[in-house]
């Protein structure tokens, strides 16, 4: 699948942003666990000094100290130990050194593998040691630090999909507008070239028609086409700032049918000039939105059908239930198969209007009409009945308001 570059833009800031989300979670998590850490460690300092203190306290021989640790006396010359004292224990150096001194002593030692906290006071006539296993605290430590990486690592992967989820929908506006502002600049691109041609092409005639002295009708026939072409590139123009518009259209209260008669009656002096006649069957039809909008999307659909006309077009407006429905139909060639699935796409062509070699186009036309429509929340699409030509209908909601509506005629 291709991605547009505004698409690519916004795929890689998306994800930028989720990892610096996730980034800045693994801070959080990181300074969170080290905080979490030595608050437990200071709590296991605390209860261990607790252990030790009561064991000491409560020590009239060796025989039941507190769980997890062993007594050693020393009495002079005569040693006791608490039964299963761990092998390479006690710390006799300590012992005799605060026998001797009568100071007291603390000290962590490793033997068969594990780590031991020693803590020597002096007692009675010589010192007695606490021996603390410190496997359960060590073990403790271990289960949340593994709880920490669990829950950090999850948070990461979940912080680092939501950040880039949020980025998606934070740069959304940025991606539409830039998508926007390069389908404006392409679409002014291709639409105003040819008009644009024209003009230059009809000035340069007139302008050399007078400095040869032409013929004054003649030089009159050919400003009014210099007109006619600046009215074509005006309504391209008018085309182009509606397609660009991204603003909700005003929720005017509208009689399609009557605005669909006004679009046909103007463009009747166009079909004429091509031998085509311009039918219509409307009655009431309420829909809410912009007229202006709305006008360019029926005169758009009106302008295609006359182009690609023989003889006649039909303008057909009704209510269906609580949908308004307006049809436009031609007797020309139809629309190439190959061609519908697209044809609502802005420069979309095909094949087939009769003549030899000749193409029926779609420029930005039947694309204005798509959108307008889309905005007004409703649907078009585009077929060929059976007797021939073309068929576009358009589906709109249907309003409820009022007898008199904004383009209805008074009384």
């Amino acid at each position: 699948m291709t991605r547009s570059p505004d698409e690519r833009v916004l795929r890689r800031t998306a994800w930028r942003v989720g990892l610096q989300t996730a980034a800045a979670v693994a801070v959080t998590v990181a300074v969170l666990g080290a905080v979490a850490g030595l608050v437990v460690l200071r709590s296991q300092h605390h209860a261990e000094d607790q252990l030790v203190r009561s064991a000491i306290d409560q020590a009239d021989d060796v025989g039941d100290p507190p769980a997890g640790t062993w007594l050693v006396v020393l009495d002079g010359e005569r040693r006791s130990a608490t039964p299963g004292l761990p092998a390479g224990l006690p710390g006799a150096a300590d012992l005799r050194q605060t026998a001797q001194d009568h100071l007291a002593r603390s000290s962590d030692v490793h033997a068969g593998g594990r780590e031991y906290r020693l803590r020597t006071e002096p007692f009675r006539n010589g010192a007695i040691q606490v021996v603390l296993d410190l496997r359960g605290e060590h073990e403790e430590r271990e289960r949340l630090v593994q709880a920490l990486l669990i829950a950090g690592s999850a948070g990461l992967v979940l912080a680092a999909l939501a950040g880039a989820w949020l980025g998606r929908r934070a740069v959304a506006p940025l991606a539409a507008a830039l998508a926007l502002q390069r389908r404006f600049v392409a679409d002014a691109g291709h639409e105003l070239r040819t008009p644009v041609t024209l003009l230059s092409t009809r000035a340069q005639l007139i302008r050399r028609r007078l400095r040869k002295g032409g013929d004054p009708a003649a030089l009159a026939s050919e400003a009014d086409e210099l007109v006619r072409d600046a009215g074509v590139l005006a309504g391209v123009l008018d085309d182009l700032l509606v397609a660009a518009d991204p603003r909700e259209p005003p929720a005017d209260r509208l009689d399609l049918g009557r605005l669909a008669d006004e679009a046909a009656g103007a463009a009747r002096a166009e079909a004429r000039a091509r031998a085509v006649v311009v039918r219509t069957e409307t009655g009431r039809a309420p829909v809410t939105g912009s007229e202006v909008s709305l006008r360019r999307a029926v005169t758009a659909l009106l302008d295609n059908a006359i182009r690609h006309a023989r003889r006649e077009v039909l303008v057909h407006v009704a209510r269906e239930g609580r949908a308004v429905v307006l049809t436009v139909t031609d007797d020309g060639p139809g629309i190439d198969e190959s061609v519908l699935p697209t044809i609502f796409d802005r420069f979309s062509s095909g094949a087939g209007d009769g003549g030899a070699g000749a193409r029926r186009r779609y420029g930005l036309g039947l694309a204005l009409v798509s959108e307008i429509v889309a905005r007004h929340g409703g649907s078009v699409t585009a077929g060929n009945p059976a007797a021939g030509g073309a068929r576009l209908q358009v589906r709109l909601p249907a309003a409820r308001f009022p007898e008199t509506t904004k383009n209805s005629p008074a009384g």
